[in-house]
């Protein structure tokens, strides 16, 4: 039995291969411009054989195993193979087709984040790298952000976020402060009025008093009057001044005579004042006489 290459190199075999060329159509090429395709049927084919052109170069452009060199030469055929597509896409726009460039794909970075790559002329996307092409030296860098720069603030910055509820203008609006003051609040206002009662029923006892001609003498228990509150204050003074005094230590550092010695300085003292006394008056005695005698002799 013959074998698959000797049946294809058989007569028969070649001559059917070349009538089914013959039968077949020249190999139809791209327009090199959109704008001379008038067909947008044609326009739309054109551009599905470049999608899968870009589909096929962006498959092998993967491999990181191919050279720089040859990644490099793979991302320069892809990005003029999309600036064709993204040419095919307008010319779609102008013969009435749909509009393709809404739905097209973005490009990421190596953590698969959509970068924005804008083209200096405004006309379609910018140069992008694919694959192995984006781990090439030079072009890693691109991909990086930069480190934020925490700007200092200005003065203007702080005071621009106070407002009323920095200064607590806005705390009687959320509930809270009233639900923890009200309380507090009630049992203070309960003291003041309690307060005020017994001063009033001090003022009524006195006006009785008046009218009947008796003084009342006796106050409520917790109640004191301006005299009674002046004489407490001088009591707790004085206590307070006792116990001061009490708290003080005094460090001698000479001999303190004893009661005897005390009573001696004193008899001594009172010697010495009874003696200048009475030579005193003997020396006004003694002139007396000698100016009487004086003027006896004149």
């Amino acid at each position: 039995m013959a074998r698959n290459e000797e049946k294809a190199q058989s007569m028969l075999n070649r001559f059917i291969t070349l009538k089914n060329e013959e039968k077949k159509k020249p190999k139809e090429r791209r327009p090199y411009l959109a704008s001379e395709c008038r067909d947008l049927a044609e326009a739309d084919k054109w551009r599905q054989q470049i999608m899968r052109e870009i589909g096929r170069k962006v498959a092998e452009i993967q491999n990181e195993g191919l050279g720089e060199h040859r990644l490099r030469d793979l991302n320069d055929e892809i990005n003029k193979l999309i600036r064709e597509k993204s040419h095919w896409e307008r010319r779609i726009i102008e013969l009435g087709g749909p509009n393709y460039t809404k739905h097209s794909a973005k490009m990421t970075d190596l953590e698969g984040n959509i970068v924005d790559v804008p083209n200096p002329s405004g006309r379609g996307p910018g140069y992008r790298y694919f694959g192995a092409a984006k781990k090439l030296p030079g072009v890693r860098e691109l991909f990086e952000k930069p480190p934020e720069l925490r700007k200092r603030k200005s003065r203007y910055d702080i005071y621009k976020r106070i407002d009323a509820s920095y200064y607590g203008y806005r705390d009687d609006e959320d509930g809270v402060l009233e639900k923890v003051e009200g309380p507090a609040e009630e049992r203070m206002r309960a003291a003041k009025l309690a307060e005020w009662e017994a001063l009033e029923e001090i003022k009524r006892e006195a006006r009785r008093a008046v009218k009947s001609g008796e003084v009342a003498s006796v106050a409520p228990a917790g109640i004191l009057f301006e005299e009674e509150e002046d004489v407490v204050e001088e009591e707790r003074r004085a206590a307070k001044e006792k116990e001061n005094e009490k708290e003080r230590e005094f460090v001698v550092h000479v001999p303190l005579p004893d009661e005897k010695e005390i009573e001696r300085m004193v008899v001594e003292k009172k010697k010495m004042e009874l003696l200048s006394k009475y030579t005193s008056e003997g020396l006004l005695e003694e002139q007396t006489e000698a100016k009487a005698m004086l003027n006896i002799q004149r």
